[in-house]
């Protein structure tokens, strides 16, 4: 594996930083502003219309998508230092790319199962970044950290599907811009575990589809997110055509979007952690207590050295798997996926506690972006699959070459 940067993805890192720092950095009081105006609505700040426009103009656009002509063509490899680099302010600039969740899950699957007519109808508007959507998985009512507990109803009635289920944490589904829910339920639930849950393009404005709540973060609305929603699909009709895949296909198609939301997200938490990083040795270096500026406080010098180490080592074994992913593929590379899902977000946690720590009490507070970059890491830790079903399938993986006999090494006394 190469370290450094090939020529593609340094050109695109040097634009991308000059568009951080010309446009999205003075872009984010504006953005609190519009959003503190706005409270309640849900209503994207207009400020990121304008965003987008620059980026899309810069050829900043689509950068996660590599198999399409309207993506950037970029593997995994190359796309991570710059989604790292989006993840220093990630209220603003994955959507101004039109690079944020869910809509990239989403897009990957529309890409990579949609049918011609479902990716004319649904992919183009949003790669074009003229519509939202929305991802249902997670249902109150059932342990989500097992998909197959799901329990929404798609049932088959003659040239439609009949859905009828209640969903929470749907992310996108406040986002007024949003058009299009795709939705995993059961339509077999007489078929083998992993067999009987489908997926299906549901339209937000649809009969029955009762949008009820958005679920805070913290506190927060989880702005890039477009917002999780609450959802109850009561006896919802779409047409057959409407099905994603095959009947059945649904857990293989959920196990394909997340292997690269997962790395994504990884990728900008080194981001989060590292504008962290950056803020606090900017406040320790300019405030004194004691008769000392903090920054020669031994403790405050060991939080900065262990920052250092867990970014540069998280970094690493990200790059490794996006290394993976793209010479073996996302399923010889799960391992690894499960591994940087498990430690990134704890080690961006880290970082932000400690930096949330050297502010003080305005380290929690709207003056800087410390309160909300922790929330996002920590609700992290069981978005996309929680730690311990990650470790859990880590563990038995590790093991298995063990009880298989595969393993000859030295053995203790």
């Amino acid at each position: 594996m190469d370290f450094a940067f090939d020529a593609r993805t340094e050109e695109l890192r040097k634009r991308l930083l000059a568009f951080m720092a010309e446009h999205v950095y003075p872009a984010e009081a504006v953005f609190a502003q519009q959003t503190a105006a706005s409270a309640g609505s849900w209503r994207r700040p207009p400020v990121l219309e304008e965003l987008k426009a620059k980026a899309r103009e810069q050829g900043l656009w689509n950068l996660f998508l590599p198999d399409h002509p309207q993506g950037a063509g970029l593997t995994n490899l190359q796309y991570a230092p710059l989604a790292e680099i989006t993840g220093h302010s990630p209220a603003l600039a994955p959507e101004a790319l039109n690079c944020a969740a869910p809509d990239t899950g989403n897009m990957e699957l529309l890409a990579g199962f949609g049918t011609r007519e479902q990716q004319e109808r649904w992919l183009a508007p949003l790669l074009d970044g003229t519509i939202r959507s929305a991802f249902c998985m997670t249902e109150p009512e059932v342990a989500s950290s097992d998909a197959t507990n799901i329990a929404t109803r798609i049932e088959r009635d003659g040239d439609s599907y009949v859905i009828n289920g209640r969903k929470w944490w749907s992310s996108g589904a406040m986002n007024p811009g949003c058009e299009i829910f795709i939705v995993m339920g059961k339509t077999n639930p007489s078929a083998q575990r992993h067999r009987q849950q489908s997926m299906i393009l549901v339209p937000r404005d649809g009969p029955g589809v009762d949008v009820r709540r958005g679920m805070f973060v913290f506190g927060y609305t989880d702005a890039p997110h477009g917002g999780h929603a609450e959802i109850v699909f009561r006896d919802v009709r779409v047409p057959a055509s409407n099905l994603l895949g095959g009947e059945g296909d649904g857990f293989a198609i959920a196990q394909a979007r997340l292997g690269p939301g997962r790395i994504h997200h990884c990728m900008r938490l080194i981001g989060m952690a590292e504008r962290a990083l950056e803020l606090m040795c900017h406040r320790v270096t300019g405030r004194v207590a004691f008769g000392h500026p903090l920054a020669d406080q031994g403790v405050v010098q060991d939080w900065i050295a262990e920052a250092r180490v867990r970014i540069e080592s998280t970094r690493l074994l990200v790059l490794k798997t996006a290394w993976l992913m793209d010479t073996i593929g996302n399923k010889g590379a799960h391992t690894e996926i499960q591994a940087i899902k498990i430690l990134t977000p704890r080690m961006a946690e880290w970082v932000i506690d400690r930096a949330i720590q050297a502010h003080g009490a305005a380290g929690v507070t709207q003056d800087f972006p410390l309160a909300q970059l922790w929330s996002s890491a920590r609700a992290l830790r069981f978005a996309d699959g929680p730690d311990e079903v990650h470790k859990r399938s880590l563990a038995r993986r590790e093991l298995r070459r063990y009880r298989e006999g595969s393993e000859h090494g030295p053995v203790g006394r």
